[in-house]
């Protein structure tokens, strides 16, 4: 069952960890700490992004066999952007029991403190590296009628706030790091002003979100000539099929039509004709 960031740490969280038989973690050490500072002990397992693979059927076994694991995050809430996602997915599959006992979400805290709307939001993880994979990321969220949240590092920072305001509009944002800790701290403005204050500062230290308000409501129109150009984006880096299911992914916009769209750009002669 995952379990959230210690700091912030619950009842109930303390009486799971203390019935349970193990404890997954991302790292022993951090959670050691945990565990000491409660007066828990209990056996632990490694479970990271790089050694995913083979602990799953290790955990999985243990809860197949009668035992219960906890899985605890480092910081944030598990699940959000790591392997634990898959440790449940192959738990239910197995028919094994799976709970969640909440704890500090870093996406929904940075929403609730932005100050920008969160009647729709999408959490779109972190952006690519490089600069020209990153914008045609952004530009293919360009459209959507949604507050965006995006992971970010800190040392990328300055460099991704430059190209969402290059591809998305010096739109309202928030820059919130540290969430729930000590050192709390969040940044609001433009993008424009956000990316040239973190340029001039350098990398702040700790946990980055970036929080961006929805488009105008002239920008977020879905008519053809927005549609062409989110297609236009997309097809130039991927198959036919490939950039009409990012797209309608994207804008919510029906498949068909978004197909349609693709297929009049394409001058009607892709090989994907009969995929509508």
């Amino acid at each position: 069952m995952p379990i959230g960031n210690a700091t912030d740490i619950t009842l109930r969280a303390l009486n799971t960890l203390a019935a349970v038989d193990a404890v997954a973690c991302e790292d022993t050490r951090v959670t050691t700490k945990l565990l000491r500072l409660y007066g828990i002990s209990k056996p632990l397992l490694s479970y990271h992004d790089h050694n995913a693979d083979k602990m799953r059927p290790v955990i999985l076994d243990r809860v197949a066999g009668g035992a219960s694991v906890a899985l605890v995050a480092d910081a944030g809430l598990p699940l959000i952007s790591d392997p634990g996602y898959k440790l449940v997915r192959e738990a239910t599959a197995r028919g094994l029991p799976v709970t969640c006992l909440p704890g500090p979400s870093a996406p929904a805290t940075a929403l609730l403190l932005s100050g920008l709307p969160s009647d729709r939001f999408l959490f779109a993880g972190f952006p690519p590296n490089r600069r020209s994979a990153r914008r045609d990321f952004l530009a293919a969220l360009a459209t959507v009628p949604a507050t965006l949240i995006f992971f970010e590092s800190a040392r990328r920072l300055a460099a991704s706030l430059a190209d969402m305001r290059a591809t998305l509009g010096d739109r309202d944002a928030a820059v919130a790091r540290e969430l729930t800790k000590r050192y709390e701290q969040v940044r609001r403005g433009g993008l424009a002003g956000l990316a040239a204050d973190y340029a001039a500062s350098g990398p702040p230290k700790g946990e980055v979100v970036v929080v961006v308000g929805p488009p105008a409501a002239a920008d977020a129109a879905t008519g053809d000539d927005a549609l062409d150009a989110a297609l236009g984006r997309a097809m130039a880096g991927q198959t036919l099929r490939d950039a009409v299911d990012m797209v309608a992914g994207a804008t919510g916009l029906p498949r068909r039509r978004v197909y349609r769209r693709a297929l009049a750009l394409a001058g009607g002669a892709d090989g994907d004709r009969g995929d509508g």
